[in-house]
């Protein structure tokens, strides 16, 4: 018997295919609260939630039982999926089921800013009859911006195109071919900030989309543009644009998602030119008993042994190999996250290159969470090691792995190597010491020594002194504080990579200061 707990409302159909199985014994509540669902996890061998339950670290050390946990849903960032990948416990999701609510929920947001529905329904109903004032715009002919080309953003785009719009998108992992086969016209950030009459974003929230919205950007906007976030709270500075709400900088918008949900911000709810609802992109009847019903197969199949689907931390493997397996996917992993955040230019070629006895192992599986690093700095939560491969190269990219049993300084090591339009270089790492940690021992060239964690300030400079003085000065004079230095250089006073451990991530406006007072050649802030 397997014991299987639902700690937030599923729906029946879900709960009917587990309760049906003869090896299950289900526990469904509606409502789990945090040190209840602590005291009780050490029971149970599968746990199903959606975003109300949260699994931090400390549920994970009390599931002494547990082996799956699925987020009936996409997002998993109530999950600590790393704790969870060390335990050897295979987190899934269901990345799917909700694409379709998703898109058509941020579709009915524009075509509702667009002919001001809301707002008429409710003068309407206050017994006014003001046609004048909510004169409408056609969406036939204009310019939807889309910031993410994941499933729903796609979706977004075939709507779009029906309509009659010109649909542009900027998304650094999707070739030129691929766009062109979607009747999208790839561009950059700011020529579709400058240019779009309405824009959405369909991305990750994460250090290179936290913010990437905010008061620089609505300055360059049409005046007449009108804005859409049905992704994830944040990744549009809500401050900034309810100020350039109020402004008129902007002409309106519409948010199901939010910096904290539900919403405070008085000003931006009393605003006339702003729809605002609930979280509701997932919220249909199909979309609910599709996830369910999702869910509960998977968990059956995973427990009895069978295909492991949408996991988005562990691939199919025994248990027991697993074990052995598992930190060298969290190295592959954080090597490509690492280099998507150093990427310049479009990426066109991924090669992964393992030597030493990491190759007595499936290095397959280690090559997918090398792309599922590197793509899910820009690609939505749906990633994981299941459509990895299928996602880069439905965007175009080549995936080469080489193998070698022959190594020169470490018994093993995996080298993560990308090619853009505008360059190639490669990062090294290797595990280090009785726990088997992730180090990486080489970056484009230069010998390092560090752990690819937390926040990392990356930069390139000429070998000479004061550089990191000085880069140390207005680092502690903004509060930031440096946790450890790491310098790589091949010759005395040629060029150094320079790697800066830091308690708190880098406002973006402080990069530009360091770059003036230092002779920095390139920088870039990565967070592991």
């Amino acid at each position: 018997m397997y014991k299987v707990l639902i700690s937030d409302n599923l729906a029946k159909e879900g709960q009917q295919i587990l309760s049906a199985d003869p090896e299950i014994e289900l526990d469904a509540r509606e409502k789990v609260p945090p040190e209840e669902l602590l005291e009780i996890i050490k029971d149970y061998d599968a746990l199903i939630i959606r975003s109300a339950s949260k699994v931090t670290s400390e549920v994970l050390t009390a599931g002494k039982k547990l082996k799956i946990i699925g987020r009936a849903g996409v997002g998993v960032d109530n999950i600590d999926i790393p704790e969870a990948t060390r335990r050897g416990i295979i987190v899934m999701n269901t990345p799917d089921a909700n694409t379709i609510s998703t898109a058509e929920h941020t579709f009915s947001l524009l075509l509702a800013m667009s002919r001001n529905i809301p707002q008429a329904d409710s003068s309407v109903k206050k017994g006014k009859w003001e046609r004048k004032k909510f004169m409408g715009s056609e969406v036939y002919g204009k310019i939807l911006g889309i910031i993410g080309l994941g499933r729903i953003g796609r979706e977004m785009a075939k709507r779009a195109l029906a309509f009659g719009m010109t649909v542009k998108a900027y998304d650094p992992f999707l070739t030129e071919e691929k766009a062109d086969k979607l009747n999208i016209k790839l561009a950059s950030l700011d020529e579709i900030i400058s240019t779009a009459d309405y824009l959405t974003v369909h991305t990750p929230k994460n250090q290179e989309t936290s913010g990437i919205i905010g008061k620089a950007q609505f300055e360059k906007m049409k005046p007449s543009a009108r804005v859409i976030n049905c992704a994830r709270g944040g990744i549009i500075r809500q401050d900034d644009l309810r100020d350039a709400l109020q402004a008129g900088t902007i002409a309106a918008a519409a948010l199901d998602v939010y910096e904290s949900e539900p919403p405070t911000d008085k000003g931006l709810l009393n605003l006339d030119n702003v729809i605002l609802t609930p979280h509701l992109g997932a919220s249909t009847e199909e979309a609910q008993v599709k996830v369910a019903v999702i869910m509960a197969e998977q968990i059956l199949d995973a427990l009895k042994g069978k295909v492991i689907r949408n996991a988005v931390n562990i691939p199919s493997l025994s248990t027991e190999l697993l074990k052995e397996v598992a930190p060298y996917l969290e190295l592959a992993d954080r090597l490509g996250s690492f280099q998507a955040q150093l990427l310049d230019g479009k990426l066109r070629k991924i090669t992964v290159k393992f030597a030493g006895e990491v190759c007595d192992y499936p290095t397959d599986i280690m090559t997918v969470a090398a792309v599922k690093g590197l793509l899910s700095i820009v690609l939505s939560e749906a990633l994981n090691y299941v459509n990895a491969r299928f996602l880069a190269k439905e965007r175009g990219i080549e995936i080469i792995e080489t193998t070698s049993k022959d190594t020169k300084d470490f018994t093993n090591t995996i080298a993560v190597c990308v090619e853009s339009e505008k360059e190639t270089r490669e990062i090294v790492g290797t595990l280090i010491g009785k726990k088997r940690e992730p180090y990486v021992v080489s970056v484009l060239g230069y010998h390092t020594d560090f752990s690819p964690k937390g926040n990392l300030l990356v930069f390139t400079h000429h070998d000479e002194p004061g550089i990191v003085g000085k880069m140390g000065t207005i680092l502690g004079d903004a509060g930031i504080n440096i946790a450890a230095l790491h310098m790589g250089r091949n010759e005395l006073g040629g060029e150094v990579v320079s790697i800066l451990n830091l308690d708190s991530g880098v406002p973006k406006e402080l990069l530009a200061d360091l770059y003036r007072a230092a002779k920095i050649k390139t920088m870039k802030l990565v967070k592991l």
